[in-house]
């Protein structure tokens, strides 16, 4: 994806709330060789391109004066009750240097698998994205995940998906493998007959008349 952006030269709060009245977002941009820049980003373009999921886990070409960088989103500050983004932060991308980024998983198939069509069974994601490392040239906009073969009892593990080439997932604490999607039984509700609570009444009445 790419998007316009414009030199910034004042900063300040005063001038961060005039940048806003006039349609445009403070941001900036950082890492690599280069010096952190201020820019400034349409708001309405910027909004819309917010709403895409593709927007938040991609390398981005950002063009400034005609010039074009490659950029990953890091931040962005949103007013609190207001549809209003208030500041934007862009980290520059070095082709030769790894990225650590949280990519979306896209789960398929759940409808298809005999834990749902079979057993009626309700599968629930645990997570819905995914820390990976991986070069500039190899980040997916997202990783595709079938859940076609879940059954009855099973849990669908990392190990148990197959990541693009070249990305590797991060892993933190003890958990090795961690679980991405549960499958949970249906509850089965046993019903009491109608006529076994009033009986049981009737015994418990004789009882206390003796």
């Amino acid at each position: 994806m790419n998007f316009v952006a414009f030199e910034r030269a004042k900063q300040g709060t005063g001038a961060s709330r005039r940048l806003r009245i006039s349609g445009r977002t403070p941001g900036i941009v950082y890492g690599g060789s280069a010096e952190p820049q201020l820019i400034e980003v349409d708001h309405n373009a910027l909004w819309h391109a917010l709403k895409k999921e593709a927007f938040h886990s991609s390398v981005l070409d950002m063009e400034v004066n005609g010039k074009t960088s490659k950029v990953l989103l890091r931040d962005v500050q949103y007013h609190p009750f207001k549809q209003l983004v208030l500041h934007i932060d862009f980290q520059r991308v070095d082709e030769k240097t790894k990225l650590h980024m949280k990519v979306p998983l896209h789960f398929s198939g759940a409808e298809e698998s005999p834990a749902v069509k079979v057993d009626k069974c309700m599968v629930n994601p645990v997570v819905n994205e995914l820390d990976v490392t991986c070069m500039p040239s190899d980040l997916p906009e997202f990783i595709a995940v079938d859940l076609s073969k879940l059954e009855k009892g099973t849990s669908l593990h990392l190990k148990d998906i197959k990541l693009p080439k070249g990305v590797s997932a991060v892993i933190r604490g003890n958990k090795q493998n961690p679980v991405l999607v549960s499958v949970v039984a249906p509850v089965v509700v046993v019903e009491t007959p109608a006529d076994a609570a009033p009986a049981a009444d009737a015994k418990g009445k004789g009882k206390g008349k003796k």
